[in-house]
């Protein structure tokens, strides 16, 4: 039983017992070390720019930072199965492109909708089948994939903007529900939906356990090939509809779009490993916080870049039982 494991075990009894300081420290206050930071950022923003705390810049921000919440969602699904995404960005771009040439030239906006979840959900399962099947390291394989699809974008643009857009297309997807534009809430719903199936769900068990130790959990008659697989393609199908809001919410769509986007999104990983946010740059805890203790701290903590984030610790090994006659 670890440190923090046995603080939370006296908490919930209602035992503490003898508990030192850095016990407390490094099973409760560390937890939400990240909240208390990110509530004292937003204090002194607000104490120094007077416009800042008004609810037009709470919705500002989280219109922008609804794409954001999707690729961190999609990014969780893939540390926590022990990989690593660097390719979400580069295909939310490539994807978006696609899509905004083909409404540029009177395409149907569904359609191309629909082109942007298909070649995000197609890219991701290049990069399943890569790591999964060849077994491939992750890291390698979606830089490779994040480089050829940045090339494509500027290739196919010549860094050139792709406007106009479809004035419907805009409408429907930033459209709001009172004041609160419709992609924050998509965001919040897909947030509690990743949430639920990572905890009640036998996918999301199985990918807990190829995370933790791949080896142990195919010995264990688990198939960690296709789970692997398809945390990939779950990545690469929220690349996609993160373009759809993108491209809706700049009314365009460019290589230069996601500049930002690789550490962003690896900041709102994070952040949501560190204390379960829910929209924003928190979205990434619907998976991160897979325990209401926030017991899957080890995507980072056990995770190092020598093994592509694979937790792979040898399993124990089985002694065979002696077979008794029956005669």
């Amino acid at each position: 039983m670890t440190t923090v494991d046995k603080v939370e075990s006296e908490i919930v009894s209602g035992k503490p017992g003898k508990v030192s300081p850095r016990q407390l420290a490094s099973g409760g206050l560390v937890r939400y070390l990240p909240l208390i930071m990110l509530a004292v950022i937003i204090i002194v923003i607000g104490i120094l720019s007077p416009n800042f705390l008004t609810a037009r810049n709470a919705i500002n921000i989280l219109r922008q930072s609804a794409a954001l919440g999707l690729m961190a969602i999609g990014m969780t699904a893939v540390l926590v199965g022990g990989g690593i995404d660097l390719s979400l960005p580069s295909v939310m771009a490539f994807s978006g492109i696609l899509g905004a040439m083909y409404m540029r030239d009177g395409g149907n906006p569904v359609l191309a909708a629909a082109i942007m979840i298909v070649v995000g959900t197609l890219s991701g399962c290049i990069n399943g089948f890569a790591v999964a099947y060849l077994r491939m390291i992750p890291f390698v394989v979606t830089l490779a994939m994040m480089n050829i699809a940045m090339g494509a974008s500027i290739w196919i643009t010549e860094s050139v903007s792709v406007a106009p857009i479809n004035q419907g297309f805009i409408d429907v997807v930033m459209a709001k529900f009172s004041i609160i534009p419709i992609p924050v809430i998509f965001v919040a719903i897909v947030t509690i939906l990743a949430q639920a199936l990572m905890k009640n769900s036998l996918f999301g068990r199985w990918l807990f356990a190829v995370g933790t130790n791949a080896r142990a959990a195919r010995v264990s008659g688990i198939p960690t090939t296709p789970v692997i697989f398809g945390t990939y393609a779950f990545s690469g199908f929220m690349a996609g509809m993160a373009a759809i809001v993108v491209v809706a919410r700049l009314m365009s769509a460019a290589p230069t779009m996601t500049a930002s986007e690789p550490p962003a999104t690896g900041v709102a990983v994070g952040l949501g490993a560190g204390f379960g946010a829910g929209v924003g740059v928190g979205a990434a805890g619907a998976g991160a916080k897979a325990h209401h203790t926030g017991r899957y701290r080890g995507v980072f903590g056990r995770g190092y870049p020598g093994r592509s984030c694979r937790t792979e610790q040898p399993a124990p090994r089985l002694s065979p039982r002696p077979i008794r006659s029956r005669w």
